[in-house]
């Protein structure tokens, strides 16, 4: 039988080209200082949800409304952040195929092991809160809970519907651009993370917002010295797409740092209702969620943050009447179009 196995080392003295985007670069060219800083502090700071004080959770000095009103926040963050670690390895395999420098992919694989501890931490809180281990298919013991549950499904089924989009939109965007939504996450994130470390007094709840604040506010310095690097040459093209990443990252992250907008999420009349009455309840259990006027600012606050470091590189401000804050109108938001932000 004829060996039909082409053999380029028969008849050359070199390979050929390898064909590109190749997935790893078989090299570590080092440009950017800062994010070599960046992760070493990751190394540094590493931490392990496991190892939390749990034991100091008396989870029965709680009524069951009341455990069941914290889990339910926590499952909230979860539809964000137990998507976080694909998102983000998606992201992180990315670097190598186009190359970065090691520190950009050394950084990269920092946030998703990041995420994955966040991941860990919002499925350690929900078992020990619930007894169970998924809030999907928990019984729920009360009527606040049974409501809180039917919103949990809904949020999972809007969360589960971007994954194709993402992984379109991530070989199709420069990092650039995908580093823009990142930024916006990470601004309002570390600053929700602080107040839930201030206003909650159950210890082993404010180590790990302690820890997930400090590892967004390591995320965000990872997008800051990407967006110096890479901005100053972005072109209008790229610098139109992240004036729409903006505005429809801000519509995804509204349902965890905010409220989900109802003509973006597709979600029941009295979802809002149910859930606000379920973060009354947990507040008035000492768990630092922030109020509505609370959520309201901080949002303000991380746009007109962003805004000004966009306004550096001349892109355009999407505007966001939701939090007062005018700019160019943005009317065309789909799900598709998104890059889910964490």
């Amino acid at each position: 039988m004829a060996n039909l196995k082409e053999r380029f080392s028969d008849s050359m003295e070199l390979p050929p080209e390898t064909p590109q985007p190749n997935v790893y670069p078989l090299s570590w060219h080092s440009h950017t200082k800062k994010l070599q800083e960046v992760w070493e502090a990751a190394l540094r700071e590493n931490w392990d949800p496991e190892k939390l004080p749990w034991d100091t959770l008396d989870v029965d000095s709680y009524t069951w409304e009341e455990r069941e009103a914290i889990a339910y926040w926590w499952t909230l963050l979860s539809v964000f952040d137990a998507s976080a670690p694909p998102v983000f390895a998606e992201a992180l395999i990315k670097t190598y195929e186009v190359h970065e420098e090691d520190p950009v992919r050394k950084c990269f694989f920092s946030v998703t092991r990041d995420e994955q501890n966040h991941e860990i931490m919002c499925g350690l809180a929900i078992t020990k809160l619930l007894g169970h281990p998924d809030p999907i298919t928990y019984e729920p013991k009360t009527d606040l809970g049974r409501r809180l549950q039917k919103n949990a499904k809904w949020l999972y089924f809007n969360g589960g519907r971007y994954w194709t989009g993402y992984k379109q939109a991530v070989p199709k965007y420069d990092l650039a651009v995908l580093f823009s939504s990142f930024l916006m996450g990470e601004i309002a994130a570390a600053t929700i993370f602080k107040q839930m470390y201030d206003n909650s007094r159950e210890a082993v709840f404010k180590e790990g917002f302690r820890n997930i604040g400090r590892d967004e506010g390591r995320h965000m310095a990872i997008c800051m010295a990407v967006m110096e690097r890479d901005y100053p040459k972005l072109n209008q093209a790229n610098k139109d797409v992240v004036t729409k990443q903006i505005r429809a990252g801000y519509l995804f992250l509204s349902a965890v740092l905010f409220e989900p907008p109802m003509e973006f999420w597709d979600l029941p009349s009295d979802f809002i209702a149910t859930q606000r009455e379920a973060e009354e309840v947990a507040r008035m259990a000492g768990f630092g969620i922030p109020t509505y006027e609370m959520k309201l600012e901080n949002w303000r606050n991380a746009m007109l943050n962003l805004k000004g470091v966009l306004d550096r590189y001349g892109i355009d401000f999407p505007a966001i009447p939701e939090v007062g804050i005018t700019g160019k109108e943005i009317s065309d938001v789909e799900m598709d179009d998104i890059i889910p932000v964490f």
